[in-house]
């Protein structure tokens, strides 16, 4: 090598360290350059699973390598999102998880594995959903308004079930703005909680999508409103709690592709053409809306800022419901 050619190489090389990454044919015009893992924090054969592994399907034929699913179960997401975090930052570990429930878990465990805001990179977002407060088919409450104005009658003997900490939040501030004294029944599933709902023990439940809408085609539940401002696609019937005068609900639950933090730009970049390409296809949407969701595409900056904000707003929401966080 001339003396030219490697000043000219070193100055690059300085370059590529000022900007925080040095691109090579690896980390950018070949990636990936390995199998790729995605990673679900829930077991084999649920509807999270059942998400990732038809992103999955979609993404090999534009990545051109094997992807293969590892199911990491167990604390909440908890040991998946650590275990993302810890993996190397190369783009060939990947994780397809509800990123507002890894912001909720920042604050309804009393230590978390690791500080998300810093720890994980969003990559590209893949859907929005809504939680969910239904009635029981039979009772003769056909609005929010209904429900409220007999809750107010019952007072401290009203109740309703709840089997997650959105669920809880979003009752909690049902409760402040209605001025009700309703007590949350904690179940460990939604479907744990049907005979009380049904016989008239439990007044209302609030529950994720897709089982809610699940039980409303079946004609179990009336679900009388979803708790984000904005109304899906999805279910465009379901009226938001805004909309009926319950404000500041909006508890918005979303999908994303996560990557440890310090993935190349180009690499994130990349994944989030891809993955924003799968989730625009007509194909995408109608299986998302089947969850009860709506496609939702973003920049990988924009979805960084939106799991940054929902970490400091689960602060708030544990205050305001009374949440004991986990040990």
């Amino acid at each position: 090598m001339t003396f030219q050619k490697t000043i000219l190489a070193g100055a690059g090389l300085a370059a590529g360290l000022l900007a925080g990454v040095i691109v090579t044919p690896a980390s950018a015009q070949s990636y990936p350059s390995q199998d790729v893992h995605f990673i679900c924090a829930f077991p084999a054969g649920s509807s999270s699973d059942i998400i990732v592994r038809y992103m999955a399907e979609k993404m090999r034929p534009l990545m051109g390598r094997t992807i293969v699913v590892e199911n990491r179960a167990g604390a909440g997401g908890n040991i998946a999102t650590e275990y993302l975090a810890r993996s190397k930052p190369d783009g060939h570990t990947i994780m397809l998880h509800s990123a507002s429930a890894i912001a909720a878990n920042m604050h309804l465990f009393k230590k978390p594995p690791i500080d998300a805001g810093t720890a994980i990179q969003i990559a590209a977002t893949i859907n929005r959903q809504a939680f969910m407060l239904a009635v029981d088919a039979s009772t003769p409450h056909k609005t929010l308004a209904d429900l409220t104005a007999a809750l107010k009658q019952k007072g401290t003997k009203g109740s309703f079930a709840t089997n997650a900490g959105t669920a809880t939040v979003m009752g909690a501030l049902y409760k402040q703005a209605a001025g009700l004294e309703t007590t949350a029944v904690v179940y460990k599933v939604g479907s744990d909680s049907m005979n009380e709902l049904k016989s008239g023990v439990l007044d209302f439940g609030i529950y994720d999508p897709v089982f809610s809408l699940a039980q409303q085609r079946a004609g179990v539940f009336r679900i009388l409103g979803i708790g984000i401002n904005k109304r899906l696609q999805a279910a465009p019937e379901l009226p938001t709690m805004e909309e009926q005068g319950v404000p500041n609900v909006d508890l918005l639950g979303w999908w994303s592709a996560m990557v440890p933090a310090g993935t190349p730009k180009p690499i994130v970049d990349q994944l989030n053409k891809w993955i924003s390409q799968v989730v625009e296809m007509e194909e995408t949407k109608k299986f998302l809306n089947g969850f009860g969701s709506d496609p939702w595409v973003t920049t990988p900056e924009e979805g960084q800022a939106r799991l940054k904000k929902d970490i400091q707003d689960w602060a708030e929401y544990v205050r305001v419901a009374k949440i004991e966080p986990q040990g």
